[in-house]
């Protein structure tokens, strides 16, 4: 405030003083003559400028009239206009008249010299009271831009941190899950798969507060999911990996490589009697960096598209990449399911 305040007066002793320049030199240029009486007339009409408009804007700041609407707002700021121009007017009249007792200046009667200072004034009052009430106009419209955007920039980080707080309990369910299964059957499988799923939850924790992630670290978390996985299923599953050196560090969306291969396990694998194979896929092609996770399987039009996991991939990169981020999954070769991310170039 202290700031803008300091502006302010800045500029109107400015703005008036280059008034009185202005006047000065149209004198000069049609050979008026410049002499004391113009000069203190000059002093007295820029000092009741100064006076009159700041009592205006102090007026205009205490009946709100910045915070309506321009259509109501233009109502109020004319008769404001009016009353401040005769306001000026009466000032300027009755110093002068204070001034010059014996009435040498006043050679038009006094209705008539009235009736022309009010006109002046507005010359002065009317560009003033637009300026200033336009500068506020175009000033608030930017921070209510600023201040939308940042709202929505909070709903995102909002709306990522709660998908990420599903995802995780949501991984976990299923992790767990593949433990028990190896309790009984194999102790000591299922001790080293309870280390695989501790290296997966500790590199979880360590992305949970951030947006993106390098594609090298979450292909890390796949490979320590995959290795737990491979115990349960054992010759079921084959990984392979299709990674161009040049994606390593493509930023991604964290633990969303791992909630797609976990969608391809859980919809495709497990539902082969022979199993299958999981192929993950990285590469630059034209602007975007393409992730591709393929499984065998067939995509199921019960649910399959519309489960959690798809769901919030397609939310995550809309919320982060904008229009510019794709999500498809499709069916290929008969019975093979399809996963493709196209992520833009950062």
């Amino acid at each position: 405030m202290q700031k803008s305040s300091k502006y302010y007066w800045w500029l109107q002793f400015g703005g008036w003083g280059i008034l009185a320049l202005i006047l000065i030199l149209i004198n000069l240029l049609f050979g008026q003559q410049v002499d004391e009486h113009f000069l203190i007339g000059l002093g007295i009409k820029m000092l009741a400028g100064i006076f009159t408009t700041h009592l205006f804007r102090l007026y205009i700041h205490h009946a709100g009239w910045l915070a309506l609407p321009v259509e109501k707002a233009l109502p109020w700021l004319a008769i404001g206009i009016i009353i401040v121009c005769l306001l000026d007017t009466i000032i300027r009249i009755s110093v002068i008249s204070w001034l010059d007792p014996s009435g040498s200046n006043k050679k038009l009667e006094f209705s008539t010299r009235f009736l022309l200072v009010t006109v002046e004034n507005g010359l002065y009052i009317i560009p003033w009271t637009l300026i200033y009430y336009f500068f506020h106009y175009i000033q608030k419209t930017r921070n209510q831009e600023l201040d939308t955007l940042k709202l929505e920039a909070l709903v995102k980080e909002l709306e990522l941190k709660t998908i990420k707080s599903h995802i995780n309990p949501h991984f976990i369910f299923n992790a767990l899950n593949s433990i028990r299964a190896l309790i009984d059957e194999n102790p000591l499988r299922a001790r080293t798969a309870i280390t695989e799923l501790s290296n997966i939850l500790r590199s979880s924790m360590q992305t949970e507060k951030q947006e993106t992630v390098f594609l090298e670290k979450e292909l890390n978390i796949v490979k320590d999911y995959l290795a737990l996985e491979h115990i349960r299923f054992e010759d079921r599953l084959n990984v392979q990996y299709e990674i161009a050196e040049n994606t390593l560090m493509q930023p991604i969306p964290p633990m969303m490589l791992q909630t797609l291969v976990e969608n391809a396990i859980k919809h495709g694998i497990s539902k082969q009697v022979s199993g299958g194979t999981v192929t993950i896929i990285s590469k630059m092609k034209e602007r975007y960096h393409q992730l591709v996770i393929r499984n065998t399987g067939h995509l199921s039009k019960s649910g399959n598209e519309d489960g959690f996991g798809l769901v919030s991939t397609r939310y995550r990169l809309q919320l982060l990449f904008g229009e510019q981020a794709n999500f498809y999954i499709r069916e290929i070769k008969g019975n093979m399911v399809e996963a493709e991310l196209h992520i833009p170039f950062t």
